[in-house]
């Protein structure tokens, strides 16, 4: 299990901005990373469309938002453009990073058992280091959640 106050797991995934991201690009810097089922969802458009609102207040903190999913990017593409999403979209096909991040296990949805991403987001800082995991995550009003204890974090820092 990953733990919070830990290194993150180093990853590299292709991203909507047509490069591959790595989560070392973001040293320096806060880094929100939500994994979510599938794109065009219900719960994962609430979710990923709040982040979304959020952005320009998670950048003024100096914090990147990235959402992952198994999604190819062909999928990732289409979800960006109709909901006009301005953060990038990593595509995790090989399931490799859901693995490493522990949030690929069995689901129950209507009697069925299925291995599927259970909706995590991570807070890392700018070391890398994992601040805080959210499990399970209920969409409606997770970014604002992330948003607040972001905030609470970077108070601390340039406290006293």
């Amino acid at each position: 299990m990953i733990k919070e106050n830990t290194k993150a797991p180093v990853f590299k995934l292709p991203s909507t901005n047509k490069k591959n991201y790595s989560l070392k690009d973001s040293i320096g810097k806060y880094v929100v990373i939500y994994f979510y089922p599938k794109d065009d969802t219900p719960g994962c458009t609430i979710e990923t469309n709040d982040f979304n609102k959020l952005l320009s207040k998670f950048k003024k903190l100096e914090c990147e938002v990235f959402g992952i999913s198994k999604d190819n990017l062909k999928s990732h593409d289409k979800f960006r453009d109709k909901y006009k999403i301005k953060f990038d979209l990593l595509a995790d096909e090989k399931i490799d990073v859901l693995k490493k991040y522990k949030v690929w296990a069995k689901k129950k949805f209507m009697g069925r058992e299925f291995m599927g991403i259970v909706r995590t987001t991570f807070l890392i800082d700018k070391k890398g280091k994992i601040l805080k995991i959210w499990e399970n995550v209920k969409a409606k009003d997770h970014a604002i959640e992330v948003l607040e204890t972001l905030k609470a974090f970077t108070k601390n820092k340039k406290g006293p």
